[in-house]
């Protein structure tokens, strides 16, 4: 009977934990550039003496999913979606990169491109940008501004776009992705941004919906399935009680 316990427990653990990606994917439906979280198990041999026949499942690294949102037209010029493949670098805490779909652009006090606050990375550094009249995106990433008060346009930099397969990416806790090793991407010139878009979300809500309640029927009853392993103990030891 214990068995049936540690089968009906590990599977409902492993409900709980699929529920919390579930909840974070539908928490960000309408998030621009979101990448869903792949969740992922294995079994694992339970330690300790007497335990060789009990395993439970065990998270390893969920995948990202990474398959392209929609594109919503939006006509800001500092708004750019990713077409296909590819990923934006920003620089993170400590001088590291990291990489996001995410492509609402801003300009900081200091004049620096960001997104969310984070410094948007060129090819040599984080972009900064001078006092504008007006500002473009081209497909390549390369930024072009009609400085203030004057009528040529010049290059102001070009965003660092990189193209890594998601075997190789895993998501940060701050949601950005990052590669497996820690070491930075090598741009791709054959990334192709489109100014003037978002890129949704790539999560479908009603999909997360069905799943979400498959999940919870499925705890339902491994939930009964404990508490059937505990009547059926309960009564093996009252028969060797004699009771």
């Amino acid at each position: 009977m214990d068995r049936l316990g540690y089968t009906a427990m590990s599977a409902a653990s492993r409900s709980m934990m699929s529920l919390q990606v579930q909840a974070n994917n539908l928490a960000n439906v309408n998030t621009p550039g979101f990448r869903a979280d792949l969740e992922a198990a294995e079994s694992a041999a339970v330690a300790g003496y007497g335990y060789d026949s009990r395993h439970l499942a065990v998270v390893r690294d969920n995948g990202v999913d990474m398959r392209p949102g929609t594109a919503m037209a939006t006509g800001r010029s500092l708004d750019v979606a990713i077409q296909g493949d590819g990923l934006l670098a920003v620089e993170v805490d400590g001088g590291g990169e990291a990489y996001t779909r995410h492509g609402s652009l801003q300009v900081d006090a200091d004049m620096r491109l960001t997104v969310n606050g984070r410094p948007v990375l060129g090819e040599n550094g984080p972009i900064m940008l001078p006092e504008y009249d007006s500002v473009s995106i081209g497909s390549d990433g390369v930024i072009t501004v009609v400085p203030r008060g004057d009528f040529v346009i010049v290059e102001a930099g070009r965003i660092k776009l990189v193209d890594e397969p998601a075997s190789n990416l895993v998501k940060r806790p701050d949601g950005l992705l990052a590669t497996r090793n820690g070491e930075p991407a090598q741009d791709n010139d054959e990334v192709v941004l489109v100014s003037g878009h978002l890129e949704s979300s790539n999560v479908s809500a009603i999909e997360q919906l069905v799943s979400t309640m498959s999940l919870n029927r499925l705890f339902e009853a491994q939930v009964k399935m404990m508490k059937a392993a505990e009547d059926l103990s309960t009564a093996g030891n009252r028969m060797i009680r004699g009771g």
